[in-house]
């Protein structure tokens, strides 16, 4: 019987809070009536500078739910921080984590089995997304974008894998040894390299509320996770500037054939079009470089990822 926490970033979610820590409760009180996890095990809810009235809610449960802790961070730290941080502080309160979104459009059913496989000794395990009807179709189409771009780019992930995940004290013990200001879990944890497995995660729809992850967002996370993890732009933009060396190769031919047969045309017009062309290459591959050089920036000023105001269930 282990001592379970599941971490919830929560960022403006009073409108599904009440009820999905009813459904959590019910669904704990059924685990511990099987013997799967402890009777002292928890939910821990982090607010990431919610601006309604998250926070009260959570204080509130806390005193009237023995299951409900929660950490309240000082300012908007971002998702994956938020995450960082609940899980930081729960590995010291129980045997094993489970990250899993407020809104519980995951399906908090396969934590059974997330149980069960951290039971036979997997320290991580991945919740696979295998339906995601209940997604808006522009969701469904960026994500699976976005899980082949990471692919193709050289980022190691589970594919369909987002934040709902077990992880073992001893995996967030590792996990915490990585000191990166540009946190991308997804990406992250693999490289921890301990025994691991997958259960299948059906989405339900969400039951109130909007996602708070947008097209921008998630464009911004993909971003995150190739830079942070991979440099194969960087060849993409070298094998680039080979094909235009040899493109140039081909215009200096046809250039000197027109000189010989007298048909060369009057004008410059196409050295005008090829220095646009090859200087919004240039452009891009300069931006391509900066985005790195900022990744750098920011790891060497080593900021905290998070400030924590206030734990709610540490009291001892």
């Amino acid at each position: 019987m282990i001592k379970l926490a599941t971490v919830s970033p929560c960022y403006n979610e009073e409108p599904v809070l009440e009820d999905s820590i009813k459904r959590l409760t019910e669904f704990f009180d059924g685990l511990v009536a099987k013997g799967k996890i402890s009777k002292d095990s928890m939910m821990v809810f982090v607010n990431d500078g919610s601006k309604d009235q998250t926070w009260d809610i959570i204080k509130k449960l806390h005193n009237d739910n023995h299951y409900v802790k929660g950490i309240s961070l000082a300012h908007n730290s971002g998702h994956q921080n938020a995450i960082m941080a609940g899980m930081m502080v729960a590995k010291d309160w129980a045997d094993a984590v489970i990250t899993i979104d407020a809104d519980l459009q995951d399906d908090i059913n396969a934590i059974e089995q997330m149980i069960d496989d951290f039971e036979e000794g997997n320290d991580i395990v991945y919740g696979v997304k295998v339906s995601r009807t209940a997604d808006p179709l522009l969701k469904r189409m960026s994500a699976e974008a976005f899980y082949k771009l990471q692919d193709r780019m050289g980022v190691k992930s589970v594919f369909n894998h987002a934040d709902f995940r077990l992880m073992s004290k001893r995996a967030l013990e590792m996990l915490a040894e990585y000191d990166e200001r540009n946190l991308y879990l997804r990406g992250l944890i693999p490289l921890i390299g301990l025994s691991s497995t997958t259960v299948d995660d059906t989405i339900s729809e969400r039951q109130a509320g909007k996602s708070k992850y947008t097209l921008r967002k998630m464009l911004g996370l993909a971003l995150d996770g190739i830079t942070s993890f991979s440099i194969k732009p960087i060849y993409n933009i070298i094998y680039m500037g080979i094909l235009f060396l040899l493109v140039c190769v081909g215009i200096a031919i046809y250039v000197i054939h027109a000189l010989i047969t007298g048909t060369a045309v009057h004008g410059w017009a196409s050295l005008m079009l090829s220095v646009w062309f090859v200087g919004g290459i240039m452009l891009i591959s300069i931006g391509v470089i900066g985005v790195y050089i900022g990744k750098i920036y920011i790891e060497v000023k080593h900021r905290p990822l998070y400030n924590i105001a206030e734990i709610l269930g540490n009291e001892e």
